[in-house]
């Protein structure tokens, strides 16, 4: 007969789950009682009481078996929230850029455009030195920008003691700031994926495409070719800029010819970078660079060449056919180069973004496109910084 300890043993396989269990018990009740023994008339009602409680132990497995297949334990819920965890802290896109004093509205009018031009979750660290932290601290606070995620970061100059010969052809460029895109690791430390820009740009597109931005395997940094975009080659040649190596390394020198660099490679433009911090890290980039740094003083492998750079050069030779290439439309370039000499409307329109990398600077005078920088300028609060215009 069916014992009432039977149907607890089953009740108890049933509450613990244990499948394999409740079916041996099930077979071992179906296929071994001795139905014989009873008396004929409880034998009825006994075989009717065993077929429903068999039935309702079928039903009772089927939901158990439901209930494992499509309901996911605990435990793996919460590592597939963790998994999603990691993609969304990628969608924070940290931007880099300077405050330098004497052309703070120059880092205003760049953030300005960039958060204009977005909905992405832009987190902006902003570098300078010790005195002009407060600065345009104030300034963002005391503006429309005070909505902005932004971090200060102070950059020490100590770091680039007896790394910089002081006989440059071009004297503005060696202001301590100008090297802060060699030491983007230790300065930024949370993300994986980092946008570095100048301050003498702005951005007309929305950030979330240049942050996009695809390296390959190995690359630890994708920057825009000075051959890239014929649009440009015009303006290139009317005002005799460099695009090529030679104008940024002395060929005379032997440790530039040991490279095997030719000297006709297109050169590029290292104001705007996207860049891997992994990859960068694991090539000591940063110690690259400043190895020829510290050759330059020794050698002068490239202060006195006609490009002018200082910055530039030593990443020349160390991303050498090591990066990755920019979207031409996101680094249209040269615009201060020439106070003469001009782009069609319509193209700088379709531009993503702008750069006025040369000596004449949207925020002084002489310098050409200066409306569509004052698009996104920003009045200093404080008074301090002024445009300098015609009629000022």
């Amino acid at each position: 007969m069916l014992l009432i300890t039977d149907v607890v043993d089953w009740a108890e396989c049933i509450k613990t789950q244990h499948i394999s269990i409740l079916f041996s018990s099930l077979f071992f009740f179906c296929f071994t009682t001795d139905h014989s023994s009873y008396p004929t008339e409880p034998m009825a009602l006994l075989k009717k009481i065993n077929q429903i409680l068999l039935l309702l132990l079928i039903l009772t497995v089927c939901a158990i078996l439901y209930n494992k297949v499509h309901k996911a334990p605990p435990a793996l819920k919460n590592e597939a929230d963790d998994l999603e965890s990691p993609k969304e802290m990628e969608e924070e896109i940290p931007v880099v850029i300077c405050a330098a004093a004497g052309r703070m509205g120059a880092t205003v009018a760049a953030i300005s455009s960039i958060y204009s031009n977005t909905e992405a979750d832009v987190l902006f660290y902003i570098v300078g030195l010790k005195n002009t932290i407060p600065h345009i601290r104030k300034w963002i606070e005391n503006s429309k920008l005070k909505e902005i995620k932004f971090k200060t970061v102070e950059f020490n100059p100590m770091v680039l003691k007896g790394k910089i010969r002081q006989d440059a052809s071009r004297p503005e460029l060696l202001q301590p700031l100008n090297f802060v895109r060699f030491y983007l690791p230790l300065l930024i430390q949370k993300h994986e994926k980092v946008i570095y820009l100048d301050d003498d740009v702005i951005v007309q597109g929305d950030i979330q495409e240049l942050y996009d931005t695809k390296l390959a395997p190995g690359h630890a940094a994708a920057f825009s070719d000075d051959c890239d975009l014929p649009s440009t080659h015009e303006m290139v040649r009317s005002v005799g800029m460099q695009n090529t190596y030679m104008g940024f390394l002395d060929y005379r020198k032997q440790a530039i010819r040991d490279l095997g660099i030719s000297p006709s490679t297109c050169s590029f433009n290292p104001g705007v970078i996207v860049a891997n911090m992994t990859e960068w890290k694991n090539q000591r980039l940063t110690k690259q660079l400043e190895k020829w740094m510290q050759r330059n003083v020794e050698e002068n492998l490239y202060s006195s060449t006609l490009g002018g750079g200082v910055a530039t050069s030593p990443m020349l030779i160390v991303f050498h056919g090591k990066h990755s290439t920019i979207n031409p439309m996101w680094h249209i370039r040269h615009l201060g180069w020439s106070p003469d000499v001009r782009y069609s409307e319509y193209f700088l329109q379709e531009a993503k973004l702008l750069h006025w990398n040369g000596r004449y600077k949207p925020w002084d005078y002489p310098s050409v496109h200066t409306d569509l920088w004052e698009n996104w300028f920003i009045p200093d609060p404080s008074g301090k910084f002024k445009l300098t215009r015609p009629d000022s």
